[in-house]
């Protein structure tokens, strides 16, 4: 299995992400997408709310 980690921008806000050669997919970080799509100052306590 090969994996390549790059980083994503977005709204020039940073979302990390993983690239999984053998499914051929795009893996995200939840806290990520969601302090970009919410704005949340804290994305954890906005995810555990």
């Amino acid at each position: 299995m090969t994996t390549k980690q790059e980083i994503q921008l977005f709204e020039s806000k940073k979302v990390r992400t993983v690239w999984d050669s053998e499914t051929e997919q795009w893996y995200f970080s939840v806290v990520d997408v969601v302090e970009v799509l919410t704005d949340s100052v804290n994305p954890t306590d906005y995810i555990k709310k």
